[in-house]
């Protein structure tokens, strides 16, 4: 979906000052509010205790609510058992049961509901001829791979017929090849279905390849809701520009800027500078050949440059131009960026700002 479709469509989940608390400590999710547009892919992204995951469950009713509410299709669903949501769980471990086979795992749900044999097995079928694993009905988990198994438990959670489908880190349990095919089908599957997604993952390109709708997420607050072009080029603060990474954060006279690593230039001399560039002294700390180009990691002069120094600025410079200049580890250099390359960034949510929406 584009920004403006998106904008258009009805809110499938609204979650309304939703906050999650435990015994001690910060809450785990502190008084969020988000509206996820109906068939919109939307992955929910942050570093690791950030509150995404409790933020699902919390949709899915696998957590009670302390506070707030959780809206379906304009119904309020907070206090609702999870089988009565309209909502569906795909686990990371999958949780197939290992003595039943694919056909029987999809069907299982039905045959809790006492929908006859017959009818059961012939609905999972059709999902699993879906899902291309229909040849694969009679075998057991350990007799499927990775993929297959994901296969399988997509199937059983669509079996529902479910309005939204709720994602917990589906593909970490992947090798990196085949999470890459994976998350093409399981991209290309919403599509088809047109069902809403909610996708919970700590990884930034996962989100940029899947969503339409990225939400970040930090101490339990929304730093930021946007497209991945959005989140990606305008970066609403400091955390969400190191997270995402690709992003120096440097400090200027007017405050915090953000400039992407290829919008980031190298110099050896100051005449050589663009007019009305801004530029400040580095040293070089890394040289990292990554093929098309050479990735190097600076520290701002004047620091004590040693073995251990960790690189506060990145740039990548060109295969060719680096072959024709090459840079080494101590080289002084100027680091300098145009106005229009440079983003300023907000500080970091807190409780009085962190109920965020998308514009």
């Amino acid at each position: 979906m584009d920004a403006t479709t998106l904008a258009a469509a009805p809110a499938a989940i609204e979650i309304v000052a939703l906050t999650k608390r435990y015994a001690q400590g910060r809450p785990a999710v502190d008084g969020i509010n988000l509206r996820i547009a109906s068939g919109s892919y939307c992955c929910l992204l942050g570093p690791s205790g950030c509150g995404k995951s409790t933020t699902l469950r919390m949709i899915a009713g696998h957590e009670s609510v302390t506070s707030g509410d959780v809206l379906l299709d304009n119904r309020n669903i907070t206090d609702l058992p999870a089988a009565a949501r309209g909502t569906a769980m795909m686990f990371q471990s999958f949780a197939l049961f290992p003595h039943l086979t694919a056909l029987d795992n999809v069907a299982f749900s039905l045959k809790m509901k006492g929908v006859a044999k017959a009818e059961r097995q012939a609905r999972a079928r059709a999902l699993l001829d879906r899902v291309a694993m229909g040849h694969l009905a009679e075998r057991k988990p350990a007799e499927l791979s990775g993929g297959q198994q994901q296969r399988v438990a997509l199937a059983r959670a669509l079996i529902t017929e479910p309005r939204v489908l709720l994602l917990d880190e589906p593909l970490s349990a992947l090798d990196p090849f085949l999470r890459i095919q994976m998350r093409a089908e399981l991209r290309r599957w919403q599509q088809e279905l047109g069902l809403t997604f909610i996708h919970v993952t700590h990884s930034q390109e996962e989100a940029m390849a899947l969503a339409d709708t990225m939400v970040v997420m930090n101490h339990g607050l929304i730093e930021q809701v946007g497209s991945p072009h959005e989140v990606y080029n305008r970066p609403a603060s400091e955390f969400v520009a190191r997270f995402m990474g690709g992003h120096n954060v440097i400090d200027t006279a007017a405050g915090k800027v953000g400039v992407r690593t290829d919008h980031l230039q190298i110099a050896r001399t100051a005449e050589v500078l663009p007019p009305a560039s801004s530029h400040m002294r580095a040293v070089v700390t890394d040289v990292e050949y990554q093929g098309t180009y050479v990735l190097l990691g600076l520290q701002k002069a004047g620091a004590a440059l040693s073995s251990h120094a960790t690189a506060e600025y990145s740039v990548m410079v060109s295969e060719e131009a680096f072959a024709a200049s090459p840079y080494q580890v101590a080289d002084e250099v100027l680091l300098h960026w145009t106005p229009d390359r440079a983003h300023a960034l907000g500080p970091a949510t807190t409780p009085a700002t962190a109920s965020l929406e998308p514009a």
